[in-house]
């Protein structure tokens, strides 16, 4: 279908951009849905199709005519936040030109974002819709168009059912609302579109050719084309892949995998490098290394991959240093990213190649067992670029012809498995149940009972006596908790269970905060294990054999400071509880002021995981704040957010006066009080020539004009 078939289906100033981006001919994939009606804005859809088959674009054209022609706002949903920046980034850049104004918010989870009503299309994680819902943000009802990227991922555990909830608070609060569910090839496509009410719109075309292959323990094999031999496995083909002067992406099941196989493929990947690309490689290492304070084992690791040409991409990397080996390999400077799977359902980085070296996972209650088929070509659609490649390549790694066999049956010959809700898990139904009452979404027993029919768990399974079991017992601890009342079959929101929906909590922590809170005087390290000890704040540290004895020792010194009672040493949960205390012992480290390095030599936390725990106990501080100001415990609310300034810099206590100033963190902070420099006033009396042999003269000049101004007023 040529783009020229559109200038009487699509606003002018639509056409015009689709023209001056240089399309002139629509994919299959995106004919198929203009025919089937997606640009009358009538119906919802659901278009289910390969990574890279234009699905975007298809989102782009409904969203933009929906904002220019009906004058009502679109919303962009997505799983995850870099990939909610790269489609702000994106939209933005296209958009503006048009006069749309587009916005993003994935952070705050305690506000209504007003400021949003001001915009035309918006970019946001389900967990900030389903916040903004809670806190019954207005301009919802000024929505005509709802895209969901990555819909599949209702099967996943984890994010699905807040998804889920989003969505059919969503079709309960506007109606008029018209969804468009976009998604990897899923068996069950129909079902989502039956769910919707929605078209459904499904292919298998990709823009560029997959070649699916196994390396069968001597070579790599293809169905359609000549293979060839590769000795060591992934590393050989790492060897091949830089050698044709190709990029590629392994897939490993572990951290610690993942580094070894950066480190391996250097050794092979280096020789092939420019001098040219030598040279920014270093520079790029130089920029890596140093990206945190005091670089750390993992820093140096990360960095000399680097130098070598290839890298590891995990969640045990800050930020800065994921969007740096991101850039690089979209820049073509790295030629290879070895990776956990996370990459796979996180931005866009498609490469020549992708290697999944680890197809089968670990449970504990299964042993080693095969990874899902959907999870396979999730990664499979990570090969080919269609701005550079004809073809991609996939390949699995087997250890023998025997292993391989069994891979091509079960991954190249299958079918993707269907997806199924995830919402019946209990302290899922909790917290969603006391957000729903909450927000007076519901107002009755029978309601809670119809909107929860509306899910996709409620299509899925419209007879499950079980859930309505379920749901009784939920509201029982809610109404025992005070977090609503029950009068007959109505349900109503406490003050307290209103800020608790609010502050997306699972009611369960929140029962816990309360009740110590209101039993307890806040202790910094009694707060520190009552976030600790969380649902939300996720894996606890573990404690090894070694060091039972150490944090029994701990325990002992602390147990006065504790906001709980301690577990009994004989209690079958006796070692959970002291992975407790040795987690709440890492916070303690951090605002005692280790380092990064530190901290991974004494609690084996990698600073990716370090930051990412600092972040969800600041929103836990947060909430045990908001919690005390309602019960009145001003004397605990005055430790917690003192506590909450200190965890957010990692300093102690002393420092806190200092790091209120712009510009002025852990590091800064400590040599100013190391040169006797403890106070606003003290800074103010101070030369700036003085401050800037300690601080540099950029900061020591923005310094003084801080303080200079803060006594001016």
């Amino acid at each position: 279908m040529q783009i020229s078939s559109l200038a009487e289906k699509i606003p002018e100033k639509l056409f015009s951009s689709l023209k001056e981006s240089g399309i002139e001919k629509l994919n299959p994939v995106q004919e198929k849905a203009i025919e089937a009606g997606l640009l009358d804005l009538k119906n919802s859809f659901v278009i289910s199709a390969p990574t890279a088959s234009g699905k975007t674009l298809i989102a782009e054209m409904m969203m933009v005519k929906n904002i220019l022609e009906n004058k009502t706002k679109a919303i962009y949903i997505v799983p995850l936040r870099a990939l909610a920046s790269e489609k702000y980034e994106s939209f933005k850049e296209k958009y503006s030109k048009l006069g749309l104004r587009v916005a993003i918010s994935t952070g705050d989870l305690d506000s209504s974002d007003s400021w949003l009503a001001d915009y035309d299309l918006i970019v946001l994680t389900s967990e900030k819709m389903d916040s903004l819902l809670r806190h019954k943000a207005g301009w919802v009802f000024s929505v005509g168009v709802v895209v969901v990227d990555e819909v599949h991922l209702l099967n996943d555990a984890e994010r699905g059912p807040t998804l889920e909830i989003t969505i059919t608070k969503l079709r309960q609060l506007n109606p008029k609302i018209n969804f468009l569910f976009l998604s990897a090839t899923i068996k069950n496509a129909s079902d989502l579109a039956s769910w919707i009410g929605g078209k459904l719109v499904q292919s298998e075309w990709r823009p560029v050719k997959l070649h699916e292959g196994i390396y069968d323990g001597t070579a790599v094999k293809f169905l359609e084309k000549d293979g060839f031999i590769a000795d060591g496995g992934e590393l050989g083909i790492a060897g091949q892949t830089a050698e044709i002067k190709k990029q590629a992406l392994i897939f490993s099941s572990t951290r610690r995998s993942a580094e070894s196989i950066a480190e391996k493929c250097g050794k092979v990947v280096k020789t092939h490098l420019s001098a040219d690309e030598r040279k920014k490689l270093f520079e790029l290492s130089e920029k890596i290394e140093k990206t945190l304070d005091s670089p750390t084992k993992q820093c140096k690791r990360l960095a000399g991959c680097v130098r070598e040409g290839t890298a590891f991409h995990h969640a045990g990397l800050v930020a800065k240093q994921r969007k740096e080996i991101e850039n690089a390999f979209k820049e073509k400077l790295i030629k290879i990213i070895s990776a956990t799977p996370t990459l796979a359902a996180g931005v866009n980085l498609p490469a020549y190649r992708v290697i999944i070296r680890d197809s089968k996972r670990y449970y504990a209650d299964y042993g080693y067992v095969y990874i899902p088929v959907l999870e396979y070509e999730q990664m499979c659609g990570r090969a080919g670029r269609p701005q550079f490649d004809k073809e991609g390549e996939s390949i699995l790694i087997a250890k023998d012809p025997r292993e391989a066999k069994e891979m091509y049956e079960k991954f190249i010959l299958g079918e993707t498995e269907e997806i199924y809700s995830k919402l019946s898990a209990e302290p899922v139904l909790r917290t969603h149940a006391l957000a729903l009452i909450g927000s007076e979404l519901v107002k009755t027993e029978k309601e809670l009972e119809d909107f929860f029919s509306q899910t996709f768990y409620g299509f899925q399974f419209p007879n499950e006596a079980a859930l309505g079991e379920r749901i009784e017992k939920i509201l029982a601890e809610l109404a025992e908790w005070k977090f609503i009342i029950r009068i007959g079959k109505e349900l109503r929101p406490t003050r307290i269970g209103k800020r608790i929906a609010e502050l997306y909590l699972d009611p369960e922590t929140a029962h816990k905060f309360a009740s110590s809170l209101a039993q307890y005087d806040a202790k910094t390290f009694g707060l520190l294990h009552l976030i600790s000890s969380a649902r939300e704040l996720g894996q606890k540290l573990n404690v090894r054999q070694a060091e039972l004895a150490d944090y029994a020792d701990l325990l002992g010194r602390k147990e006065n400071e504790l906001m709980a009672l301690p577990v009994d040493e004989w209690d079958s949960d006796y070692e959970f509880f002291l992975s407790e205390i040795k987690t709440a012992a890492m916070f303690e480290g951090w605002l005692s002021e280790f380092g990064e390095n530190e901290m991974n030599e004494k609690f084996k936390i990698s600073p990716g995981e370090l930051h990412g725990k600092v972040d969800i106990a600041d929103w836990l501080l947060y909430s045990c704040g908001e919690l005390a100001l309602l019960l009145g415990k001003k004397e605990s609310l005055a430790e917690i957010r003192k506590l909450r300034t200190r965890l957010k810099y990692g300093i102690k206590e002393e420092l806190l006066p200092l790091v209120r100033l712009r510009g002025i963190g852990r590091v800064r902070a400590r040599r100013l009080w190391n040169a006797g420099l403890k106070t606003i006033l003290s800074l103010k009396k101070t030369p700036q020539e003085t401050l800037s042999l300690i601080l540099g003269e950029a900061v020591a000049k923005e310094i003084k004009e801080q303080v200079n101004l803060n006594a001016a007023d």
